[in-house]
């Protein structure tokens, strides 16, 4: 009788999900398996392989993994497994040969707990995965916590070094005022085979209580020349440091700006969680480094939350750097609301052939008590304005107070934007919790023109073909900055013209156009968009 009635509970949701694919703008799809058992995922990240973009990993705690070979829209889930223990804190990354990192904490049966930092390493995409290397173990006491990975994809001589930043505690949640945390660095030159001994980032140390006096959060990101960036939370708000040498040696420390209210967002004097609904959150920052060939090349980025404007109102904020991190922008808020509501767990990603901006985060705008959305913000202008669109299909409640982790992600790579969060559904007086991701073209969100923000166009640009492969249709964007008379066409790989799909006066703004290729052969072709003063191609393959 138990099994029957389970059988109709995971019925119901199967059909609740499969339901919510049919709303919203942006399709949402569940990428997970694993929301009917004592394990749910939360604490979720996601990479994208630069060597082939069709190429997704994805993990959650404690030790999920997930994989997709179709850019994102179908799904492979599997446990990763070590001899040093798989014990959470995922963080990927992919280095520029599509060689796949997956960063955890240990838990060894036999050692200490949180002893190291563990770095795996797949050359398959994620299939076969090596036992890994243990960095920073240092006991009996200190535990290595809250490690983040990038690999470095710049021109410079350190191109596909791995870089890993993280929490060193004397003792992990010691109240002793001579036990006390750190920032420390690490980095692998040779594939993740080996990793040099860490070095101390923070000037300034903090405490071991696991909160806002404690060094958390570091996330490294690359620079064009070698630079190594980093930033962090602790006692003195959001702190920055570099390295200019590929993360050998570091600098001073430079402040940012305050996080009001702390990291952690608990209520004064208690270990209760100042989001409504939530066991946990904080607003730990992002680092990002902008390496295209935008107008913004070499722009530092660092995105964070904090409760500034009311302990009822956490809020993402922004804050940029055009000298190499010697000063930075006032915060700016990301969320453009107007609202006493909570915006929460905050993520960046820079999609490096464009130099977009995307931050996705969790919001209560729209909706009451603890109902929670996702919005994605996006700036195509190195950071001086965000406009949000809403990318999740339905709200879920967290009226139980469920725990999703300590982050969410995004990652971007020429034009498709796939963010991952987690969700949580009431079926039968149970939760279950499930991951979420979509597919986003950055046209599709750069369209969506909202009431308080809309984007400035100041550039041309042709898009990449969606679906590509395709058969027989495909959809083709551009983006035009200026009224002018716009030329698009497509031609074979000889250079013969197949079909002119777009010829007329055009306002600023960004355009779609389909072309059907069902009277052709497959094969690649070529499209091009000219104006008087400007030309750009793309290729597609068309496969029949």
């Amino acid at each position: 009788m138990h099994r029957f009635i389970r059988l109709i509970t995971i019925s119901l949701y199967i059909l609740l999900l499969l339901s919510q694919t049919s709303l919203g703008q942006f399709r949402n799809i569940r990428i997970d398996n694993t929301g009917f058992n004592n394990y749910q995922p939360n604490e979720v990240c996601i990479a994208v392989n630069p060597a082939d973009p069709n190429m997704i990993a994805a993990g959650a705690n404690i030790s999920y993994l997930y994989y997709s070979t179709d850019g994102g829209f179908t799904w492979t889930t599997s446990n990763l497994e070590s001899s040093f223990h798989v014990a959470g804190d995922p963080s990927l990354t992919y280095d520029g040969l599509g060689n796949l990192y997956y960063g955890h904490l240990s838990a060894p049966p036999f050692g200490y707990w949180l002893d190291r930092i563990v770095v795996q390493k797949s050359s398959d995409f994620g299939v076969q995965w090596s036992n890994g290397s243990g960095i920073g173990h240092n006991p009996p006491n200190r535990k290595q916590d809250k490690e983040w990975l990038t690999a470095d994809l710049s021109q410079s001589q350190h191109r596909n070094n791995i870089y890993m930043a993280w929490t060193e505690f004397d003792e992990y949640g010691s109240i002793l005022q001579t036990d006390s945390t750190r920032i420390l660095f690490s980095r692998s030159t040779d594939h993740g085979e080996t990793w040099d001994v860490p070095v101390r980032v923070s000037d300034k140390a903090g405490n071991c209580h696991d909160d806002d006096l404690t060094v958390e959060g570091a996330v490294p990101a690359y620079g064009l020349d070698g630079e190594v960036y980093l930033s962090w939370s602790g006692p003195l708000g959001i702190m920055f440091d570099k390295s200019l040498d590929g993360g050998v040696t570091f600098g001073k420390d430079v402040f940012v700006a305050d996080q009001p209210g702390g990291w952690n967002f608990r209520l004064p004097g208690a270990y209760v969680c100042s989001i409504p609904g939530l066991i946990r959150a904080n607003g730990f920052p992002v680092t990002v480094c902008d390496n295209s060939d935008s107008p913004h090349r070499g722009s530092i980025y660092i995105n964070w939350s904090d409760q500034r404007n009311g302990l009822d109102n956490t809020d993402i904020f922004f804050s940029k750097s055009i000298d190499g991190g010697a000063t930075w922008s006032s915060p700016l808020k990301v969320n453009n609301d107007d609202t006493h509501r909570h915006q929460y767990f905050n993520w960046m990603t820079v999609d490096q052939t464009t130099g977009f901006i995307y931050i996705i985060f969790y919001d209560r705008r729209n909706t009451v008590k603890e109902d929670t959305e996702v919005y994605l913000a996006v700036s195509i202008d190195g950071g001086s304005s965000f406009k949000n669109v809403l990318i999740s299909e339905e709200p879920f409640s967290s009226t139980d107070g469920i725990f999703l982790g300590d982050y969410i992600g995004i990652t971007a790579y020429n034009g498709k934007v796939h963010p991952i969060w987690c969700r949580a559904d009431m079926i039968a007086n149970n939760t279950y919790v499930s991951v979420i991701t979509a597919v986003i073209d950055d046209y599709q969100v750069i369209t969506h023109v909202d009431d308080e923000s809309e984007v400035v166009i100041n550039e041309y640009r042709l898009m990449q073909n969606y679906p590509n492969p395709f058969n027989p249709t495909t959809t083709i964007g551009y983006q035009v900055p200026e009224k002018a008379k716009i030329s698009l066409k497509v031609y074979d790989v000889l250079g013969n013209e197949i079909e002119t799909l777009v010829d007329e006066e055009k306002m600023p703004g960004v355009y779609e156009v389909n072309f059907n290729g069902s009277k052709l052969s497959s094969g690649t072709y070529i499209y091009k968009l000219y104006t008087t003063e400007y030309s750009q191609s793309g290729k597609m393959i068309l496969l029949k």
